[in-house]
Protein backbone atom coordinates (compact mmCIF):
# COMPACT_ATOMS: atom_id res chain seq x y z
CA UNK A 1 0.00 0.00 0.00
CA UNK A 2 1.52 3.45 -1.07
CA UNK A 3 1.25 5.93 2.13
CA UNK A 4 0.69 9.59 1.61
CA UNK A 5 3.61 12.12 3.23
CA UNK A 6 1.39 12.45 6.45
CA UNK A 7 1.23 8.37 7.06
CA UNK A 8 5.10 8.18 6.54
CA UNK A 9 5.77 11.04 9.27
CA UNK A 10 3.90 8.76 11.34
CA UNK A 11 6.33 5.82 11.35
CA UNK A 12 8.71 5.66 14.50
CA UNK A 13 12.33 6.07 13.28
CA UNK A 14 13.90 2.90 14.58
CA UNK A 15 10.68 0.37 14.95
CA UNK A 16 10.18 -1.39 12.14
CA UNK A 17 11.62 -5.11 11.72
CA UNK A 18 12.90 -6.37 8.65
CA UNK A 19 9.21 -8.02 7.36
CA UNK A 20 7.18 -4.94 8.11
CA UNK A 21 10.14 -2.51 6.80
CA UNK A 22 10.85 -4.60 3.31
CA UNK A 23 6.95 -4.77 2.46
CA UNK A 24 6.71 -0.98 3.05
CA UNK A 25 10.15 0.02 1.24
CA UNK A 26 8.91 -2.16 -1.72
CA UNK A 27 5.33 -0.67 -2.30
CA UNK A 28 7.12 3.04 -2.22
CA UNK A 29 9.96 2.39 -4.17
CA UNK A 30 7.86 0.10 -6.80
CA UNK A 31 5.33 3.48 -6.87
CA UNK A 32 8.60 5.52 -7.66
CA UNK A 33 9.98 3.63 -10.08
CA UNK A 34 6.80 4.30 -12.16
CA UNK A 35 6.35 7.59 -11.70
CA UNK A 36 10.18 8.92 -12.32
CA UNK A 37 9.94 6.59 -15.53
CA UNK A 38 6.81 8.82 -16.35
CA UNK A 39 8.13 12.23 -15.39
CA UNK A 40 12.10 12.36 -16.10
CA UNK A 41 12.82 11.13 -19.55
CA UNK A 42 16.26 10.59 -19.19
CA UNK A 43 15.73 8.21 -16.31
CA UNK A 44 13.33 6.06 -18.11
CA UNK A 45 15.64 5.56 -21.26
CA UNK A 46 17.91 4.68 -18.89
CA UNK A 47 16.29 2.09 -17.40
CA UNK A 48 14.36 0.87 -20.68
CA UNK A 49 17.34 -1.51 -21.21
CA UNK A 50 16.90 -3.71 -18.18
CA UNK A 51 14.07 -5.45 -16.96
CA UNK A 52 14.12 -4.93 -13.68
CA UNK A 53 14.45 -1.40 -12.63
CA UNK A 54 18.63 -0.38 -11.36
CA UNK A 55 20.06 1.97 -9.21
CA UNK A 56 21.34 4.98 -10.56
CA UNK A 57 25.07 5.46 -10.26
CA UNK A 58 25.47 8.58 -8.16
CA UNK A 59 28.01 10.22 -10.48
CA UNK A 60 25.02 10.39 -12.96
CA UNK A 61 24.08 13.52 -10.83
CA UNK A 62 27.47 15.03 -11.75
CA UNK A 63 27.07 14.09 -15.53
CA UNK A 64 22.86 15.57 -15.77
CA UNK A 65 20.18 17.30 -14.30
CA UNK A 66 17.74 14.13 -13.30
CA UNK A 67 14.24 15.84 -12.99
CA UNK A 68 10.66 14.69 -12.34
CA UNK A 69 9.42 18.19 -11.99
CA UNK A 70 8.87 21.36 -14.25
CA UNK A 71 11.42 24.16 -14.27
CA UNK A 72 8.90 26.22 -12.97
CA UNK A 73 7.78 24.25 -9.80
CA UNK A 74 11.96 23.93 -8.84
CA UNK A 75 12.00 25.28 -5.16
CA UNK A 76 15.49 25.15 -4.84
CA UNK A 77 18.63 23.36 -6.35
CA UNK A 78 20.81 21.62 -4.32
CA UNK A 79 24.57 20.96 -5.12
CA UNK A 80 27.55 18.71 -4.05
CA UNK A 81 30.97 20.61 -3.85
CA UNK A 82 33.36 18.12 -5.25
CA UNK A 83 37.27 18.64 -5.53
CA UNK A 84 37.29 18.53 -9.32
CA UNK A 85 34.49 20.47 -9.79
CA UNK A 86 32.04 18.33 -10.80
CA UNK A 87 29.30 19.21 -8.80
CA UNK A 88 25.80 16.92 -8.00
CA UNK A 89 22.64 19.20 -9.28
CA UNK A 90 19.26 17.86 -6.70
CA UNK A 91 16.19 19.51 -8.34
CA UNK A 92 13.37 20.05 -5.25
CA UNK A 93 10.09 21.24 -5.38
CA UNK A 94 8.01 22.51 -2.20
CA UNK A 95 6.64 19.27 -1.53
CA UNK A 96 9.66 17.34 -1.17
CA UNK A 97 11.89 19.99 0.49
CA UNK A 98 9.09 20.12 2.91
CA UNK A 99 9.06 16.44 2.87
CA UNK A 100 13.22 15.41 3.28
CA UNK A 101 12.80 18.42 6.57
CA UNK A 102 10.39 16.98 8.53
CA UNK A 103 12.27 13.66 8.37
CA UNK A 104 14.77 14.41 9.22
CA UNK A 105 13.67 16.75 12.05
CA UNK A 106 12.05 13.41 13.08
CA UNK A 107 14.97 11.44 13.09
CA UNK A 108 17.17 13.64 14.77
CA UNK A 109 14.71 14.54 17.39
CA UNK A 110 15.23 11.15 18.17
CA UNK A 111 19.02 11.76 18.61
CA UNK A 112 18.94 14.94 20.05
CA UNK A 113 15.26 15.55 21.82
CA UNK A 114 12.78 17.39 21.25
CA UNK A 115 13.97 20.45 23.14
CA UNK A 116 16.10 22.95 20.93
CA UNK A 117 19.51 23.81 22.55
CA UNK A 118 22.64 25.59 22.21
CA UNK A 119 24.27 25.24 19.53
CA UNK A 120 27.93 25.88 18.23
CA UNK A 121 28.19 25.65 14.47
CA UNK A 122 31.87 24.34 14.27
CA UNK A 123 32.12 26.86 10.83
CA UNK A 124 32.22 30.39 9.18
CA UNK A 125 29.16 32.31 9.06
CA UNK A 126 30.04 33.31 5.58
CA UNK A 127 29.43 29.28 4.37
CA UNK A 128 25.28 30.27 4.70
CA UNK A 129 24.71 31.21 1.43
CA UNK A 130 21.00 32.71 1.01
CA UNK A 131 20.63 31.41 -2.51
CA UNK A 132 17.90 29.33 -4.45
CA UNK A 133 21.17 27.30 -5.23
CA UNK A 134 23.63 26.22 -1.82
CA UNK A 135 26.48 23.69 -1.54
CA UNK A 136 25.96 20.76 0.50
CA UNK A 137 27.43 22.06 3.11
CA UNK A 138 26.06 25.48 3.39
CA UNK A 139 22.55 23.41 3.41
CA UNK A 140 23.44 20.74 5.80
CA UNK A 141 24.41 23.97 8.42
CA UNK A 142 21.07 25.86 7.53
CA UNK A 143 19.12 22.30 8.44
CA UNK A 144 20.77 21.70 11.41
CA UNK A 145 20.35 25.31 12.37
CA UNK A 146 16.42 24.17 12.99
CA UNK A 147 17.14 22.21 16.00
CA UNK A 148 19.55 24.93 18.25
CA UNK A 149 18.91 27.87 19.61
CA UNK A 150 20.90 31.01 20.15
CA UNK A 151 23.70 29.58 17.54
CA UNK A 152 27.57 31.02 17.26
CA UNK A 153 29.84 30.73 14.55
CA UNK A 154 32.93 28.87 15.95
CA UNK A 155 35.30 30.13 12.82
CA UNK A 156 36.04 33.15 11.33
CA UNK A 157 35.81 33.83 7.61
CA UNK A 158 39.30 32.60 7.33
CA UNK A 159 38.70 29.72 9.33
CA UNK A 160 40.48 30.27 11.84
CA UNK A 161 39.34 29.87 15.74
CA UNK A 162 37.06 32.42 16.37
CA UNK A 163 37.87 33.02 20.38
CA UNK A 164 35.45 35.16 21.65
CA UNK A 165 32.52 33.85 20.01
CA UNK A 166 33.68 30.19 21.54
CA UNK A 167 34.68 31.54 25.01
CA UNK A 168 31.31 33.24 25.25
CA UNK A 169 29.72 30.03 24.34
CA UNK A 170 31.56 28.08 27.19
CA UNK A 171 30.92 30.65 29.42
CA UNK A 172 27.50 30.99 28.87
CA UNK A 173 26.54 26.72 28.71
CA UNK A 174 29.43 25.21 30.26
CA UNK A 175 26.92 23.49 32.68
CA UNK A 176 23.62 23.28 30.43
CA UNK A 177 23.46 20.58 27.35
CA UNK A 178 24.80 21.76 24.06
CA UNK A 179 24.52 20.76 20.60
CA UNK A 180 27.16 21.42 17.98
CA UNK A 181 27.27 20.57 14.49
CA UNK A 182 30.61 20.41 11.83
CA UNK A 183 32.03 18.30 8.76
CA UNK A 184 34.22 16.46 9.88
CA UNK A 185 37.97 17.11 8.29
CA UNK A 186 36.63 20.71 9.79
CA UNK A 187 36.20 19.85 13.29
CA UNK A 188 39.81 17.96 13.27
CA UNK A 189 41.87 20.69 11.63
CA UNK A 190 40.12 23.45 12.25
CA UNK A 191 38.68 23.02 15.58
CA UNK A 192 40.10 20.42 17.74
CA UNK A 193 43.57 20.61 16.46
CA UNK A 194 43.53 24.15 16.75
CA UNK A 195 42.16 24.25 19.94
CA UNK A 196 44.90 22.06 20.78
CA UNK A 197 47.85 23.84 19.30
CA UNK A 198 46.62 26.96 21.47
CA UNK A 199 46.49 24.80 24.46
CA UNK A 200 43.00 25.49 25.16
CA UNK A 201 40.47 23.61 26.44
CA UNK A 202 36.88 23.39 27.32
CA UNK A 203 34.99 20.92 29.69
CA UNK A 204 31.52 21.19 29.01
CA UNK A 205 29.23 18.98 31.31
CA UNK A 206 26.93 17.84 29.06
CA UNK A 207 26.51 18.02 24.89
CA UNK A 208 26.20 16.21 21.55
CA UNK A 209 28.68 16.69 18.88
CA UNK A 210 26.89 15.50 15.32
CA UNK A 211 29.64 15.12 12.28
CA UNK A 212 30.10 14.03 9.14
CA UNK A 213 32.13 13.79 5.84
CA UNK A 214 35.50 14.18 5.22
CA UNK A 215 36.63 10.64 6.65
CA UNK A 216 38.80 10.63 3.13
CA UNK A 217 41.50 13.46 4.53
CA UNK A 218 40.94 11.69 8.01
CA UNK A 219 42.31 8.43 6.93
CA UNK A 220 45.35 10.56 4.94
CA UNK A 221 45.90 12.08 8.48
CA UNK A 222 45.91 8.51 9.94
CA UNK A 223 43.35 9.96 12.56
CA UNK A 224 40.64 7.01 13.36
CA UNK A 225 37.21 7.23 14.60
CA UNK A 226 38.09 5.97 18.20
CA UNK A 227 41.44 8.96 18.01
CA UNK A 228 38.78 11.36 16.81
CA UNK A 229 36.21 10.99 19.58
CA UNK A 230 39.21 11.17 22.38
CA UNK A 231 40.84 14.27 21.13
CA UNK A 232 37.35 15.22 21.20
CA UNK A 233 36.52 14.39 24.97
CA UNK A 234 40.43 15.79 25.91
CA UNK A 235 39.27 19.23 24.78
CA UNK A 236 35.38 19.30 25.30
CA UNK A 237 34.85 17.35 28.11
CA UNK A 238 31.73 15.08 28.33
CA UNK A 239 30.23 15.66 24.53
CA UNK A 240 28.52 12.16 23.18
CA UNK A 241 29.92 12.06 19.48
CA UNK A 242 27.63 10.69 16.73
CA UNK A 243 29.34 10.07 13.25
CA UNK A 244 26.66 10.13 10.49
CA UNK A 245 26.41 9.27 6.83
CA UNK A 246 24.44 11.44 3.97
CA UNK A 247 24.98 12.58 0.91
CA UNK A 248 22.99 15.56 -0.83
CA UNK A 249 21.36 12.76 -3.58
CA UNK A 250 19.30 12.00 -1.28
CA UNK A 251 18.65 14.94 1.51
CA UNK A 252 16.29 14.47 4.35
CA UNK A 253 18.10 10.42 4.74
CA UNK A 254 20.28 10.60 7.33
CA UNK A 255 22.00 7.27 9.02
CA UNK A 256 23.31 8.86 12.59
CA UNK A 257 26.08 6.16 14.55
CA UNK A 258 25.21 4.66 17.84
CA UNK A 259 26.72 3.93 21.14
CA UNK A 260 27.97 0.95 19.99
CA UNK A 261 29.62 2.58 16.63
CA UNK A 262 27.70 1.50 13.80
CA UNK A 263 25.16 3.43 11.61
CA UNK A 264 21.03 2.77 11.35
CA UNK A 265 19.36 2.83 8.48
CA UNK A 266 15.98 5.04 9.26
CA UNK A 267 12.33 3.81 8.35
CA UNK A 268 12.29 5.62 5.33
CA UNK A 269 15.47 4.45 3.91
CA UNK A 270 17.91 1.07 3.53
CA UNK A 271 20.82 -0.10 2.65
CA UNK A 272 22.28 -3.20 0.47
CA UNK A 273 26.34 -3.96 0.46
CA UNK A 274 26.57 -5.30 -3.12
CA UNK A 275 29.79 -6.26 -5.29
CA UNK A 276 31.86 -3.86 -7.06
CA UNK A 277 31.36 -5.77 -10.42
CA UNK A 278 27.71 -7.70 -10.45
CA UNK A 279 26.49 -4.99 -8.28
CA UNK A 280 25.55 -8.63 -6.38
CA UNK A 281 24.66 -8.60 -2.53
CA UNK A 282 27.08 -9.70 -0.51
CA UNK A 283 27.07 -11.38 2.91
CA UNK A 284 26.82 -9.84 6.33
CA UNK A 285 30.16 -8.73 7.58
CA UNK A 286 31.87 -8.14 3.87
CA UNK A 287 32.97 -5.05 2.80
CA UNK A 288 31.29 -4.33 -0.60
CA UNK A 289 29.89 -0.88 -2.41
CA UNK A 290 26.69 1.01 -0.89
CA UNK A 291 23.93 0.91 -2.33
CA UNK A 292 20.94 2.78 -0.91
CA UNK A 293 17.22 3.50 -0.76
CA UNK A 294 15.31 6.18 0.19
CA UNK A 295 11.33 6.91 -0.06
CA UNK A 296 12.03 10.80 0.23
CA UNK A 297 13.17 11.32 -3.38
CA UNK A 298 9.98 12.71 -4.92
CA UNK A 299 11.04 15.73 -7.52
CA UNK A 300 14.36 13.58 -9.05
CA UNK A 301 15.24 9.45 -9.05
CA UNK A 302 17.48 9.52 -6.41
CA UNK A 303 15.56 6.74 -4.41
CA UNK A 304 17.78 4.05 -5.50
CA UNK A 305 21.63 4.88 -5.88
CA UNK A 306 24.79 3.14 -6.10
CA UNK A 307 27.15 4.93 -4.31
CA UNK A 308 30.84 5.47 -5.08
CA UNK A 309 31.55 4.31 -1.02
CA UNK A 310 32.95 1.00 0.66
CA UNK A 311 31.05 -0.25 3.77
CA UNK A 312 30.12 -3.30 5.54
CA UNK A 313 26.63 -4.60 7.02
CA UNK A 314 26.84 -5.63 10.37
CA UNK A 315 23.83 -7.22 11.13
CA UNK A 316 19.54 -6.28 10.91
CA UNK A 317 17.13 -5.80 14.32
CA UNK A 318 19.90 -7.03 16.31
CA UNK A 319 22.37 -3.91 17.48
CA UNK A 320 22.80 -4.05 20.92
CA UNK A 321 21.29 -0.55 21.35
CA UNK A 322 17.75 -1.64 20.57
CA UNK A 323 16.79 -0.19 17.44
CA UNK A 324 15.44 -1.60 14.88
CA UNK A 325 16.84 -1.99 11.21
CA UNK A 326 20.08 -2.23 9.24
CA UNK A 327 23.42 -1.24 11.20
CA UNK A 328 26.54 -0.72 9.05
CA UNK A 329 30.10 0.82 8.93
CA UNK A 330 31.89 3.14 6.33
CA UNK A 331 35.34 2.30 5.16
CA UNK A 332 36.10 4.49 2.80
CA UNK A 333 35.83 4.99 -1.05
CA UNK A 334 35.50 3.47 -4.28
CA UNK A 335 39.27 3.34 -5.74
CA UNK A 336 39.66 6.05 -8.16
CA UNK A 337 36.38 7.73 -7.02
CA UNK A 338 36.12 11.64 -6.43
CA UNK A 339 36.09 12.48 -3.19
CA UNK A 340 32.20 13.05 -2.60
CA UNK A 341 33.40 17.13 -1.40
CA UNK A 342 30.28 17.86 0.78
CA UNK A 343 32.58 19.13 3.43
CA UNK A 344 36.14 17.96 2.51
CA UNK A 345 36.91 21.28 0.55
CA UNK A 346 35.96 24.97 1.40
CA UNK A 347 33.79 26.59 -0.16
Amino acid sequence: MHLTDEQLLELPVYGLANNEKQSFLHSQLTFLDSHHKKHCAPYQRLQQSFADTMPLAVPLFKQFLLSSINADQQHRLLTSSGTSGAVSKISLDAQTAQLQSKILTKTLQHWLGKQRLPMLIIDAKQTIRKKTTMSARAAGIQGMLFFGRDPHFALNDDMTLNMPVIDAFFEKYRATPVFMFGFTFIVWQQFIQALTKCDKNMKFEKGVLLHGGGWKKMQQHAVSNKAFKQAVAEQLGAINVHDYYGMVEQTGTIYIECEHGFLHTPAWSDISIVDAATQQPLPTNTQGVIQVESVLAKSYPGHRLLTEDLGTLHGEDNCQCGRLGKYFTVQGRLAKSQVRGCSDTFI
